[in-house]
């Protein structure tokens, strides 16, 4: 009789899709389909939102999952999460496991691993759990101060709501209009000023070289000129013109004489009478002074 029967091998396919569906089903829920892990116990007084499967992080890399949540009856309130971690991790101690959840909701067990590098946790031995202060437990914080500002935010929007509404702020902002026009003006007028400055500043300066220029060459010249001889001939000029008056003022020498002494002037006013009764007779005998023939005979 032949032992693999048409119900054994339903028997054993039936088994045997037992075994898968359950592997397959650990699998989903992230557990490891043959256990490689390390068990250690974590107690919480709260672990809303943890179960089989929860994902455990340590800085933020995946390095277990929670293989079981289990109240503890003694003493009650406590409740235990069996934690299975890669056998290559080790927990320092003084270490601690926080609930944290993100803003879709997602929980997970953070490890806070502590600072004793020399002394390990063992494994199947027991850490402290807590609640991580995340986003939504900050906000919740926040609440009451949230609820006695919206009363003030109202009153604002209130009195914003009025302002707008006040016909006197679309005055304001039709002369604001107005006023940004007339600095565009302004601001356009400036800008041609420093076009026409920039444009007219490099002339006027080549100019103001050039007086630079003329007033470093007069500079030159007037040091170049012997101020004390040319001081010296003043001098001697003013002193030459101070004894030439001084001898026109003196009875000496002929100009001196003739402006001091009137026996020339005199002398000079008869002279000139002569000559004018000498002109008069000339004019009236003029035979008598002047003899005139055609043929050169002399009259008796």
């Amino acid at each position: 009789m032949k032992f693999f029967t048409k119900e054994v091998k339903i028997a054993l396919a039936a088994i045997l899709g037992i075994v898968v569906l359950f592997y397959g089903m650990n699998f989903l829920k992230g557990l490891t389909l043959f256990s490689n892990d390390d068990s250690y116990y974590v107690t919480f007084s709260d672990v809303t939102g943890v179960s089989a499967s929860t994902p455990v992080y340590a800085n933020g890399y995946r390095v277990g999952v929670v293989k079981d949540v289990i109240y503890n009856y003694n003493p009650q309130g406590k409740i235990v999460a069996v934690v299975g971690l890669d056998k290559q991790m080790r927990l320092p101690r003084g270490s601690r496991a926080e609930i944290a959840s993100d803003l879709l909701g997602n929980i997970k067990i953070n490890l806070v691993l502590g600072d004793d590098p020399l002394n390990m946790v063992a494994m199947g031995d027991t850490i402290p759990g807590g609640e991580q202060e995340g986003v939504m437990s900050k906000i919740g914080q926040m609440m009451p101060a949230i609820e006695a500002i919206v009363p003030k935010l109202d009153s604002i929007l209130g009195s914003l709501n009025a302002l707008l509404a006040d016909p006197a702020l679309a005055n304001i902002l039709h002369n604001v209009e107005g006023m940004t026009g007339q600095l565009n003006a302004t601001s356009s007028q400036l800008h041609a000023l420093s076009t026409s400055l920039s444009r007219d500043v490099p002339m006027l300066m080549g100019k103001a070289d050039g007086v630079l220029d003329n007033t470093q060459q007069l500079t030159s010249n007037l040091a170049g000129i012997d101020v004390t001889g040319m001081v010296a001939s003043i001098n001697k000029t003013l002193a030459d013109v101070n004894a030439m008056t001084e001898r026109l003022n003196s009875n000496e020498g002929t100009l001196g004489l003739l402006m001091r002494d009137d026996k020339l002037y005199r002398h000079l006013e008869s002279a000139a009478a002569d000559c004018d009764s000498l002109l008069i007779d000339i004019k009236a005998h003029p035979k008598r002074y002047v003899h005139f023939s055609v043929f050169g005979k002399k009259d008796k």
